[in-house]
Formats: C-alpha cells, structure tokens, sequence
C-alpha cells in the first residue's frame, strides 16, 4: 500500500515525437485536474522508512519443475549515487548468455565465457537494478540441478574477481556495450517518453547523453576495482532459489566466496 501511496504522489506526464510542447503542456492542464497536491518528496518518505539491506536466502523446492532458477544479489547503489555508472559497466563485463544463442567462447564477458564453454546453464543475466536509496548488484541463472554447483562458484568467482584483476580492455569493451545499450533503448517515441519519465522521478532532469557518456567514459580499471570492494568485497548476499535445488550450496558457501583468502 506504501507503494501504491507514493506512485500516486509522484507523477511525470511526457511525451516524444512530433508533439507541440505548449499544447501539449494545455492539454495535460485541461485533463488532469486531480492530480495529488500532497508536498511530500521522496526523499522525506524515504527518510521515514531507509531500507535496509539484509543477508538472506528464500528457497522454494519444486522437483516438478524441470530447471533450477536461483539469484545471488548483493546491496548496490541508488540511482544518485556517484558510484552507480561504475556499477552499470561491471553489469555489462558480467554480461549475459542464453543458450539458444551459443557463442560462448568468443563471448567478451569472461562470466559469459565460462558458463557456455563448460555447458553449465541454460541462461544467465548479470542486473543491477536502482532505488530511490539503494539498489541489488547480482547475476540471475536457469540452469539442470547437476550443473548447480559448477554454476555457483563461476558466478562467485568472476563477480568477487571484479574486486581484484580487472583489465582496461574489458572495461574499455564494457563501457562501449553500456553505451550502445543505453542508444538501442530509445530507439522509438515510446521508449523516448518513458526514458524521460524515469530520469525526471529519479534524477529530477533528464541527463543529456554527453554527460551520460562521459560519466561512463571515466570508469576505468581501478574504479571498478574500488567500487567491487564497495559493493562486492566481504559484503552480505541475498540468495533466492526455487525449482530443484537440493544441490545447490547453502548461504554460507556464498558468504565465503565474495572475498579470495
């Protein structure tokens, strides 16, 4: 109900295309008349209730479900926090891999790589998601229940190596995937419109593409490396779980994996 409470105070009407802004602006005013006044920000009902990050596991058994679905997450970082362009790049050097698709050993990720030479899951998506004042950094996998474990500790090992060896050739590939992703998105007046939308809830404008690029642009190997000791170094996970998983390890192999003794 919280939720539903603060979708209702924060409202961004936009438009893209071929739209005249002062009719439009006449329009929205002639139609939209009961719009919520309320004076609360976002920022003082955050303030209110700070969410709090918690090591933590949820599973679900199900032998009835042919693939094992899991995700590892750590705590990332809000949507102004001057550390989350670094943690998008480290998004794009986990990257993903589907195995319809194939091509895992010319894949520029090295996570990528080593899932779909060893054939140990069906797909897998590193995400980094953002909140008004925190965030989940964390890689998402389907794969058979005997393939869990050889998945779990690829994915440990390459997130927690982002803390160590990081090589400027990935992060220079990383960055140019990022910003191609980032064009690909709007490639439409629909996409347009809902990217105005998000950037005006979260960062209060909408941040012009060079300034995009160039935050992008100064992420280089030893700022992924601080960022990972940030976000990634001897940091609680949360584990969720469902399918056939009676292999794959419990929260404490995951715990003693996000740091290399």
């Amino acid at each position: 109900m919280s939720v539903f409470r603060v979708c209702l105070l924060f409202k961004v009407i936009a438009a893209s295309g071929a739209v005249k802004h002062e009719a439009f602006v006449k329009e929205v005013k002639k139609l939209f008349t009961k719009l919520s006044t309320n004076p609360s920000t976002a920022s003082q009902l955050v303030e209110k209730e700070p969410a709090v990050f918690t090591g933590s596991e949820v599973r679900i058994l199900d032998d009835d479900i042919p693939l094992a679905q899991f995700a590892v997450a750590f705590e990332g970082a809000s949507w102004k926090d001057p550390d989350s362009i670094a943690l998008m790049v480290m998004q794009a050097m986990l990257g993903s891999w589907n195995k319809t698709a194939g091509g895992g050993k010319h894949m520029g990720s090295d996570l990528a790589q080593r899932v779909g030479i060893n054939e140990v899951a069906e797909s897998m998506m590193a995400f980094n998601t953002n909140y008004k004042d925190t965030g989940l950094f964390g890689v998402y996998a389907v794969a058979k229940p005997d393939c869990l474990d050889d998945l779990s500790y690829a994915i440990m090992y390459e997130t927690t190596k982002l803390a160590y060896q990081v090589s400027e050739d990935d992060v220079t590939r990383a960055r140019n995937q990022l910003k191609s992703s980032l064009l690909l998105h709007i490639d439409g007046t629909s996409p347009v419109a809902e990217d105005i939308g998000r950037q005006l809830l979260t960062y209060g404008r909408r941040i012009p593409f060079a300034e995009l690029f160039a935050r992008i642009d100064a992420v280089d190997a030893s700022t992924i490396k601080r960022v990972a000791n940030r976000f990634i170094y001897d940091k609680d996970v949360a584990i969720a779980a469902m399918g056939p998983i009676q292999h794959l390890r419990d929260y404490n192999w995951f715990r003693r994996r996000t740091y290399w003794n």
